[in-house]
């Protein structure tokens, strides 16, 4: 179970952005895993509320992969903090709530969850959900079930350029996550964002703004990606139809460095590149492993003095 963005490879260069272990590190003076958790939940726009069939990238697990099935909130992070402390002997953990979206399910069941996560060296909660579902009955449980607690609200946006989120069926606007964005830094949570950096309809512009507006919003963390295409999913019919055209990995790599360049330095960088088990996937991280994908972009940008900020 990798819960980290870490890799079997030590690169021999500085890490030239704001990386999250460290930022964690920093916080707790000691390391902090993430303990990711699995609910049986939806999205609204699989079931009609916001559009139908979800992202076309996404498939039935919702975003999650490396989680315990058939089991509660409270088991699924007793098992996970024993494992993980046995093997780490870390003492610290974040509750990861990461499949689907967590503030659409009912709110009697979203307050247990939270309810849950109140254990032993659990020292914050991360709740993935979208920036257009964020009740304010929820904001408030979690104010109130999360006293003493680090809250952040992991948000999908994936694209700035809303023809590419209508592309991508994610059924919102970029006006709805600032309008989320607003309304979480109302409460005081901590924001991180997820951006995919190899969407085939966006272009350089769009991942230089991208960049800006998470600026401008004052946004605490980011997420990257590249995409993957699951089986059984939209994007990949497309993808087999020859619809549409997959970016290289240089592509990829050259838009993370760009989109680096022009992130605020005091932003916090929770990865630049996640991972998909291999059968579930048609493609994932162009055919090889995300480390290596990782060290190689680690490596243009010290060769190159890039670091994050440098071409704000």
């Amino acid at each position: 179970m990798n819960l980290k963005d870490s890799s079997p490879l030590k690169t021999k260069n500085r890490i030239p952005y704001n990386q999250y272990s460290d930022y964690l590190k920093n916080k707790y003076q000691e390391r902090v895993y993430k303990l990711p958790i699995k609910l049986d939940l939806t999205c609204p726009n699989r079931d009609g509320t916001c559009s139908r069939g979800g992202c076309i990238f996404c498939g039935e697990e919702g975003g999650s992969f490396e989680n315990l099935e058939n089991l509660s909130v409270k088991d699924q992070l007793l098992q996970n903090m024993d494992y993980i402390g046995k093997r780490y002997k870390a003492k610290k953990f974040i509750a990861y709530f990461q499949n689907f979206t967590n503030t659409y399910q009912p709110l009697d069941q979203y307050v247990k969850a939270l309810e849950d996560c109140r254990l032993e060296n659990i020292v914050g909660v991360n709740i993935s959900t979208r920036p257009d579902f964020l009740g304010e009955d929820y904001l408030r449980a979690t104010q109130e079930i999360c006293q003493g607690l680090d809250v952040c609200f992991e948000l999908g946006l994936q694209s700035v350029n809303n023809h590419t989120l209508k592309k991508l069926n994610r059924g919102h606007q970029l006006s709805d996550f600032i309008s989320g964005v607003l309304k979480l830094k109302d409460y005081g949570f901590r924001i991180a964002v997820h951006m995919i950096m190899d969407l085939p309809w966006d272009d350089d512009l769009d991942i230089i703004e991208g960049a800006k507006i998470l600026n401008a919003l004052e946004i605490d963390e980011v997420k990257l990606h590249s995409l993957y295409v699951l089986k059984n999913t939209p994007l990949e019919d497309m993808v087999l139809k020859k619809e549409v055209d997959l970016l290289t990995k240089e592509d990829f790599q050259r838009r993370v460095i760009l989109f680096l360049s022009y992130l605020n330095p005091s932003i916090v960088v929770q990865r630049i590149i996640g991972r998909a088990p291999k059968e579930a996937c048609r493609f994932c991280n162009f055919g090889e492993s995300w480390w290596k994908i990782r060290d190689e972009i680690i490596d243009k940008m010290n060769s190159k003095s890039i670091e994050q900020g440098s071409s704000i």
